[in-house]
């Protein structure tokens, strides 16, 4: 199968499974999806979901968030884990945004990876599911398929986000992004498919028999 035949049959088989893509973390306004895609690092979007809640009850907004101690915050999120390091930035992060950014959460990637807790992945997201901005945030999930696809040499996952912005077109990369987070939990599982079981692998690679071993 030639590359174009790859990417086309990905993006059939993908639109096929996911028509819709529901956003995975539970939010009811930017800040709410910023604290809960800070809370997803090393964590399920299933116990985010579960916790954020709770938290927001108590704080939905930088300027509430601002008044509450990090102790308090550390006692709400801890299931989540990295409870030290996601209870401090999710504080100072909305002091921040008080008093440099009115409460408003900046909509471009430069503010957002300033913020305390804020990397590339998480301003992706933000900018994706919350601006509609084209992006392509590379978890996981999408760094392990990449590899198993044979989109990317998965050297890096920064390497695999160039990559795939490189063959996907523009306009479909922020509903393929959640396509291949689903499709990389469902069927192409970290242990369940190694490459040579779920439908798009078998099909990519009819004759391959060895597992793929992901690069980090």
């Amino acid at each position: 199968m030639l590359k174009k035949e790859k990417i086309n049959f990905i993006l059939e088989e993908l639109n096929r499974l996911y028509p819709k893509t529901p956003i995975p973390l539970s939010h009811q306004n930017k800040f709410e999806l910023l604290v809960a895609v800070l809370l997803s690092a090393q964590c399920t979007d299933e116990r985010v979901n579960q916790i954020s809640p709770i938290l927001f009850k108590v704080a939905n907004n930088p300027f509430d968030m601002e008044k509450i101690s990090k102790e308090k915050i550390y006692d709400i999120i801890k299931p989540c884990g990295l409870g030290p390091q996601k209870s401090k930035a999710i504080s100072e992060l909305s002091k921040i945004l008080v008093k440099k950014f009115n409460g408003i959460v900046p909509k471009n990637f430069e503010e957002l990876e300033k913020l305390p807790g804020v990397g590339h992945k998480t301003a992706s997201v933000v900018m994706s599911q919350g601006f509609g901005f084209p992006a392509f945030p590379v978890d996981t999930h999408i760094h392990r398929l990449a590899q198993r696809w044979g989109l990317t040499n998965g050297k890096s996952v920064t390497q695999t986000e160039k990559d795939l912005k490189k063959i996907f077109p523009k306009e479909a990369w922020n509903k393929l992004h959640l396509q291949i987070i689903f499709y990389g939990r469902e069927h192409c599982t970290a242990r369940g498919c190694l490459g040579i079981k779920c439908n798009i692998c078998k099909s990519l690679y009819p004759k391959r028999s060895n597992p793929i071993k992901t690069k980090k």
